[in-house]
């Protein structure tokens, strides 16, 4: 048997807490610590998508600070392609690389002014650069726009150059803090393509999205941290079987109507009167609901069948009582 490779990333209990130490004083008084991680657990295995989600405030960004030695953990320990983010700084830093939401490239440049700059930094020879920056171009479609101004290029096309930067030193483990916000449908799907050609060959991608469907596309392994702690980790199908396996989706045509059907749903939207019922998604059981919810076929304006999403998953995981807070995350 072939020995087991290492995971790209491996933390235990990680903690993070603001405002509790020195200097969190301010003229009203001391301030409240804010719990931001309260001791997660993460296992990503080498050449994969890993995908954490959570909402505004989760401590998304904060764990990537922390991974990619940008931030201390007050507690809890990590390895970053096989090194400790505390004794081995250095080393975690030659071995990754991390593109946030903003693409960090220098507008006044060309693409392969960029590119060529960032190989001269990781300590390329001038040829060598060269070579560096035509390869990347080629591979990420630039190739025709490398000798334009990147203020020229459009967003999906600067996301392109820049996480092309990221790649000049060949790393082990790619962070991408949200990396198609305010793209195009097109630029993102661009996007995608990239991260699926990265992960084929070896490299680790550490994934943090607002987009569900992205997540749901790309990631091997999804996370779901919520007030800082994991509250479900697996594959995004398994955490979608957390879930009825169908929903039936009806618009209402009154408002009397949905708050007369509103205690049976699990799903609410009155913005819409759209409410959400479960079901096997079989022909007779579709059937069955329908008339007893509508058994005078007036109440329903339109109504569809829909099987569990990521996004759905999303939000019962991070409503206001999860279930999995009481019980400890959910490994599926």
């Amino acid at each position: 048997m072939p020995p087991t490779r290492a995971p790209a990333i491996e933390a235990t209990a990680l903690t993070k807490t603001y405002g509790a130490g020195a200097g969190s004083h301010s003229k009203a008084g001391p301030r409240r610590p804010i719990p931001v991680l309260r001791g997660i657990d993460l296992h990503v295995p080498p050449g994969t998508v890993f995908a954490l989600l959570g909402p505004n405030g989760a401590g998304k960004t904060t764990a990537v600070r922390i991974l990619t030695t940008l931030a201390t953990a007050d507690a809890g320990t990590a390895r970053v392609a096989g090194h400790d983010i505390r004794t081995g700084r250095r080393e975690v830093r030659r071995a990754i690389s991390l593109t946030g939401q903003f693409a960090a490239v220098d507008e006044t440049q060309t693409g392969t002014e960029n590119l060529r700059m960032m190989a001269r930094l990781a300590g390329l020879s001038r040829p060598a650069a060269r070579a560096r920056a035509a390869e990347l171009l080629a591979r990420f479609d630039l190739t025709a726009a490398a000798d334009r101004l990147v203020r020229t290029y459009s967003g999906g096309m600067r996301r392109r150059v820049d996480l092309a930067a990221g790649l000049v030193g060949e790393p082990e483990v790619i962070f991408l803090d949200e990396p198609t916000t305010g793209l195009d449908p097109r630029s993102r799907h661009e996007m995608w393509e990239v991260v699926r050609d990265l992960t084929a060959q070896g490299t680790t991608v550490f994934l943090t999205t607002q987009y569900l469907e992205e997540a749901d596309q790309l990631a091997d392994l999804v996370a779901v941290l919520h007030e800082g702690k994991i509250v479900a980790e697996g594959s995004p199908s398994s955490l979608k079987s957390l879930l009825p396996g169908h929903r039936l989706e009806a618009r209402l045509t009154t408002r009397e109507a949905y708050l007369r059907l509103t205690d049976r749903a699990t799903h609410h939207a009155p913005e819409t009167l759209t409410l959400g019922f479960p079901t096997d998604g079989t022909a007779g059981n579709v059937r069955a609901l329908l008339d007893d919810l509508d058994p005078t076929r007036t109440d329903f304006a339109t109504f569809t069948l829909r099987t569990a999403t990521l996004d759905d998953v999303f939000l019962s995981l991070t409503g206001p009582s999860p279930r999995s807070h009481t019980s400890g995350p959910a490994h599926v």
